[in-house]
């Protein structure tokens, strides 16, 4: 992650963003600096508009986290839905049983 801050950090101040600079300011943070590295990131930001890249993540959507259902929950909701299904029964039932007295 250092090593995209090092990119960004050259972007912000206007440098070119290249191997050298890089390392110098990876070293200049105290960072053991990784020369494959360097160049896999100088490598993948060619050709990359760091602007547009910037203000696109910016915009982008946040996913938020949905809460997972625990067995508990998920026991407690069918228990709910039975009830309530019971209730319904039992009030068609009675429902009935009011017809069957009005016609009886």
């Amino acid at each position: 992650m250092e090593y995209v801050y090092a990119a960004l950090l050259l972007h912000s101040a206007g440098k070119e963003i290249n191997e050298e600079n890089i390392k110098a300011v990876l070293e200049a943070a105290g960072i053991e600096v990784d020369e494959a590295r360097v160049k896999a990131l100088v490598s993948a930001l060619e050709g990359i508009d760091i602007e547009e890249a910037i203000s696109k993540a910016a915009f982008a959507p946040v996913a938020t986290p949905q809460p997972v259902a625990t067995a508990e929950a998920t026991t407690e909701e069918k228990k709910e839905e039975e009830k309530k299904e019971e209730e319904e029964e039992e009030k068609e039932e009675e429902a009935l049983e009011g017809l069957g007295a009005l016609f009886g």
